[in-house]
């Protein structure tokens, strides 16, 4: 045999993988592993905003300062994502993962035990440094490919597919996890939830070690600059209709309850959300479907839904049921649009992928945090009519882009 042949074996054997010929399916324990990792890091982001007046009224401090809580944990996240992701090129990457994963075991249970606003506003802020690096390994581990060899967690024409599937943790997460949370905090108390978590969270530890492969990060010395991957043809358009998007969906999104307010139907706001988060299920699963044939037309598709949705919003935004059924239509489009996104970064970058999809956590955190000020701006200078108007121009374009975007970014299916 020779060497080549012999490092090649080994390379499989190593990986815990098959060649791509031998491979034709998905391997459904691992991606569910990292759906499950999404699913926890979504739920710690964004519980404290379900269980505010409980923890309030707990550590002794304003709701308004709770509310904090969520935006240091982006603020980690945006700071983290891409220095991390560019020291730890050369890192195997199953360790790194349970790196990531294992540090909401920690956080989560600070967050349980403690009764300091202090470190508990700490402990948010490294959950969301974890965040940023577990973000940016989720996509490009579900299409990891071994420089060098032909060898993959999934098959070329399943990447997509792949993606959504580790992605579906986040709309759960959104549409029942956080109400399960919510839930569970009135009834056993805060703490006991962010224990769970941490239970969880150890679980999933084990989880990944039997069933998630492990790879070889870049060569020493090969890894990739930052400004190399940024420049590469197609990464800026899939950024930048990425921030207005997420951008538009942030602004109507965090400000939701003052927005129902006029139409008199703020005090059923856990339905409105029920309806978007159904909805956004069924969008993932409908681009888990036909992603690899179709991610083209399902970004021009969701874009446009968001904006008809927007527009009816806009025009007959003050009866019920024309806002019941937007919200559906949006929570349609969004639900797989992260998805989408992460799917056309990893195909365009290739084995620079994760050093992308760091730029992608990046974007995501500057569109949530811009998505507070500029609704908030809104909301205090012109009220909650304008809403649906700015979401428009922005999603306007993110058409605008995506329709001239036809080769590296998102090329036809054609």
């Amino acid at each position: 045999m020779s060497s080549t042949s012999m490092n090649r074996s080994a390379c499989l054997q190593e990986c815990n993988q098959v060649p791509v010929s031998n491979q034709d399916r998905l391997p459904l324990p691992a991606l569910l592993a990292l759906a499950m990792a999404a699913f926890i890091t979504i739920l710690t982001e964004a519980l404290p905003a379900g269980l505010l007046p409980l923890m309030a009224q707990s550590l002794t401090v304003s709701e308004a300062l709770v509310g904090q809580l969520v935006t240091i944990y982006a603020i980690g996240s945006l700071l983290a994502a891409i220095p991390l992701t560019a020291v730890t090129q050369s890192w195997r990457r199953r360790p790194l993962l349970l790196i990531a994963i294992s540090g909401f075991t920690v956080v989560n249970a600070v967050t349980a035990v403690s009764d300091s606003y202090t470190i508990t506003l700490v402990a948010r802020f490294f959950a969301g440094v974890f965040a940023g690096l577990l973000w940016a390994l989720v996509a490009g581990y579900a299409v990891r490919m071994v420089p060098g060899y032909a060898v993959r967690m999934v098959p070329e024409h399943l990447k997509g597919r792949a993606i959504a599937i580790a992605m579906a943790g986040t709309p759960i997460a959104l549409s029942l996890g956080i109400p399960a949370g919510t839930f569970l905090g009135a009834a056993w108390g805060w703490r006991v939830t962010f224990g769970l978590m941490s239970i969880l969270t150890v679980i999933l530890v084990v989880w990944v070690t039997a069933k998630v492969p492990d790879f070889p990060g870049q060569a020493r010395g090969k890894g990739f600059a930052l400004r190399a991957v940024f420049t590469l043809p197609g990464i800026r358009p899939i950024l930048f209709v990425t921030l207005v998007y997420v951008l538009a969906h942030n602004i109507l999104y965090t400000y939701i309850a003052p927005f129902l307010v006029p139409v008199g139907i703020a005090d059923r706001i856990d339905l409105v959300l029920l309806v978007f988060g159904v909805a956004a299920l069924l969008g993932i699963w409908i681009v888990g479907v036909l992603i690899d044939r179709r991610l083209r037309e399902l970004v021009l598709i969701s874009t446009t839904l968001f904006a008809l949705a927007a527009l009816a919003l806009g025009l007959v935004g003050n009866v019920p049921a024309a806002v019941y059924a937007s919200v559906a239509v949006w929570g349609l489009a969004f639900g797989g649009s992260a998805t989408l996104f992460q799917t056309a970064l990893a195909k365009t970058a290739g084995e620079a992928t994760d050093v992308a999809q760091s730029m992608m956590v990046t974007v995501w955190n500057i569109a949530i945090a811009g998505g507070g000020i500029v609704g908030g701006i809104l909301l205090e200078t012109f009220s909650v009519s304008a809403f649906p108007w700015s979401v428009l121009v922005l999603l306007v374009a993110a058409l605008a882009v995506t329709g001239v975007a036809r080769s590296h970014d998102f090329p036809s299916s054609r």
